[in-house]
């Protein structure tokens, strides 16, 4: 398979955002185990997913959470706290002198009720409770609306690099649809159209080749799904004799997109078979799938 096609094909930011189905999320991962230039495209696509975001993401001032917890904290040392007066005694006059008279009573004034002093105390150090109370309240209040503004942020700024990739994925897709269409229009390309074999009669695919600049593309309309371990290659029949012409990629076997394939110097005739995965050096006739003849 062409390695930079494939690249720019846009399935790697597909698959990093998580858009692929199982079987091409899993086609993925066998090219990339396969190819290094695959695994290290791969890699830097999901870093630079990272650097996106990181690159994008407002961090809340570091001070915030400082301003929060210490207006609390200075709510709370404020608070008054009531001291209870100490009572005064009442000043009780002497009575002045009289010459005694056997006859006269005695009257002695009775002293002042006391007032009682944990009454206003009790009442302040209520009021202060409520008055603290309602501060923790409103501090808490006031710190979990920031912690959830914070979480949002976060959120728009994951939703904004996710849609920014995929714009990216859809412009690489569009690209490479255009180019694809260049093919099937360029009268450079000659098209060989292969039909089924025995094995698979209403197999169907062509292959769009260009003897000058010898590259080769093909477009597959109709492939019978490849069983787990197996992969279809592609063959050049140069005067009878087989040239590797490459494998298809799974999405390519399905019927998704074209694949260019290795460049062939020369071909009279194309031909398709059913190999193990990752290809053999000359063709299984047995497994052949679809073949077709070059016209002049």
């Amino acid at each position: 398979m062409n390695i930079e096609d494939y690249i720019e094909s846009g399935q790697l930011e597909l698959y990093a955002l998580q858009q692929l189905s199982p079987a091409e999320a899993a086609e993925v991962e066998r090219l990339a185990a396969q190819y290094p230039a695959i695994r290290a495209e791969l890699t830097q696509v999901q870093q630079r997913l990272g650097l996106y975001a990181e690159a994008h993401a407002v961090t809340p001032p570091a001070s915030m959470r400082e301003r929060v917890l210490g207006g609390w904290q200075q709510a709370i040392r404020q608070q008054p706290v009531a001291v209870a007066p100490a009572p005064i005694a009442p000043v009780t006059p002497e009575p002045t002198p009289r010459p005694a008279q056997a006859s006269e009573a005695v009257v002695r004034p009775l002293p002042a009720a006391e007032p009682e002093a944990g009454s206003g105390f009790r009442w302040l150090a209520i009021a202060a409770s409520v008055a603290l109370l309602l501060s923790l309240g409103a501090n808490w209040l006031l710190y979990s609306r920031w912690q959830s503004s914070e979480n949002q942020l976060v959120l728009a700024q994951a939703e904004q690099a996710r849609f920014a990739a995929t714009t990216q994925a859809v412009q690489k897709r569009l690209a490479t649809r255009t180019e694809e269409l260049g093919i099937l229009r360029s009268e450079q390309f000659r098209t060989v159209v292969m039909t089924g074999t025995p094995q698979a009669p209403g197999a169907r695919a062509k292959v769009m080749y260009n003897p000058a600049t010898r590259a080769v593309y093909v477009d597959v309309n109709n492939l019978p799904a490849a069983p787990t371990g197996k992969q279809y290659q592609l063959w050049a029949l140069d005067k009878g004799k087989p040239v590797d012409a490459g494998m298809l990629a799974q999405n390519t076997a399905a019927g998704d997109s074209l694949q260019r394939m290795k460049d062939i110097v020369s071909a009279q005739a194309f031909a398709v078979t059913l190999e193990d995965a990752g290809g053999h050096p000359t063709p299984t006739l047995a497994a052949l799938t679809v073949m077709g003849q070059m016209t002049n």
